[in-house]
């Protein structure tokens, strides 16, 4: 047996704390820092996620994970001018494939990333550890790292950033177990492959899936696999913009999802792009401007900006996003009503995968019809817990 003790479990009244493998040993190494019960939760489902989507969509990929269910995850598409922009990436920094994922991965929902564990399908180059250490985050998994770039990561926290490695041969065994209660449970791995064959079969009127919304689409799938059932991922630009984790009602993810990939829109406008911060503001209290200035709560306007702001209405916003079309949207079990659909339309969605099996499957097919969506059925359940 190979065993890592841990400093303690999910909190620190819960001692006794390790990971360890039966035979062999240990895929990964603990190159710097010291890793937490709950770090390394994060770590293996993220690696396990980037790794799925590397395989799927040959693209350098992250993730960005919190409380073991992702915030983010990204393929490496160069940033435009207005993502950088947004990203608060100036023009003049290159960014290598793999940085441009963990951006993304780290744009999709910048609040909920603070603090992020973060996981790199390839080895972390210089360009994306520069951003790493830009961020507020608690450790990071790859492969590898090159010596500049774990020069780099070993300086952040005072030294005490967590920066494992991990072995990408590893194979998880077949059966996998937990203890609840003192209860023993098991169950096969999930091994199923979430590439481009699982797009299929198309049940609506419209069938054409362009290039850009297949790997949206598979960022999506493989977002929801690692994500807390119940889940629904918006994404675009090869990227999630929306995850809605962990809601008992199905309608709830499609709302909460909606929800942050409206903001992710609206982050896009030029209202927000010409926002006065203050000149010394950091990146983070940017972040906290941006969403205080969309929510409308500017009580406190003289912490973030030179110049007092006026809100975007109600009315502003629904007409930014009334010209949002083209996203895509997965869901890790089928929609049992009608009302995600209604709601996905309203976010701008034109493509949608899930296994279907409702028993208003035909309900859920006209208003995609209506809509002028192209859904898919693929009889796949993406449950996690």
């Amino acid at each position: 047996m190979d065993r890592l003790e841990l400093k303690y479990g999910c909190n620190p009244n819960q001692k006794q704390a390790a990971i360890s493998v039966e035979e062999g040993t240990l895929p990964l190494k603990v190159l710097n820092g010291k890793a937490g019960y709950i770090n390394l939760l994060d770590a293996l489902n993220g690696w396990q996620l980037v790794s799925s989507l590397k395989k799927a969509t040959g693209l350098a990929s992250a993730a960005s994970f919190k409380h073991v269910s992702p915030a983010g995850a990204a393929v490496g598409l160069a940033l435009d001018e207005v993502e950088r922009s947004m990203y608060f990436i100036s023009e003049s920094q290159k960014l290598s494939s793999l940085a441009a994922a963990y951006v993304r991965a780290r744009g999709a929902d910048r609040m909920s990333s603070f603090g992020d564990f973060i996981s790199l399908s390839d080895e972390c180059d210089l360009s994306t550890a520069k951003i790493i250490k830009a961020e507020v985050s608690d450790g990071v998994i790859a492969p590898s790292y090159t010596p500049e770039a774990l020069e780099v990561l070993k300086q952040k926290k005072g030294g005490t950033f967590t920066v494992l490695a991990i072995d990408s041969t590893w194979q998880a065994p077949l059966l996998e177990t937990r203890s609840v209660f003192g209860i023993t449970f098991t169950q096969e791995h999930n091994s199923v492959v979430l590439d481009r064959s699982v797009l299929e079969p198309v049940v609506t009127h419209e069938q054409a899936i362009p290039e850009e919304a297949v790997i949206d689409l598979l960022v999506a799938l493989n977002t929801l696999k690692y994500t807390q059932s119940n889940s629904v991922c918006y994404a675009k630009r090869g990227q999630t913009i929306g995850v809605g984790a962990g809601q008992q009602s199905r309608i709830n993810c499609t709302r909460l999802a909606g929800d942050k990939a409206d903001l992710w829109h609206l982050r896009q406008c030029k209202a927000v792009l010409d926002l006065p911060f203050l000149p010394k503001l950091s990146r983070n209290d940017k972040d906290n401007a941006v969403e205080h200035y969309l929510q409308g709560e500017l009580e406190g306007w003289q912490r973030y900006f030179s110049e007092e702001v006026s809100p975007l209405s109600a009315e502003q916003k629904k007409e930014i996003l009334s010209h949002v079309s083209g996203v895509s949207l997965a869901s890790d079990a089928f929609f049992p009503f009608r009302d995600n659909i209604d709601r996905a339309a309203r976010s701008g969605v034109s493509y949608i995968v899930q296994s279907g099996g409702s028993l208003r499957d035909e309900l859920v097919i006209e208003a995609c019809d209506a809509y002028k969506m192209v859904m898919v059925c693929n009889s796949i359940r993406l449950f996690h817990h």
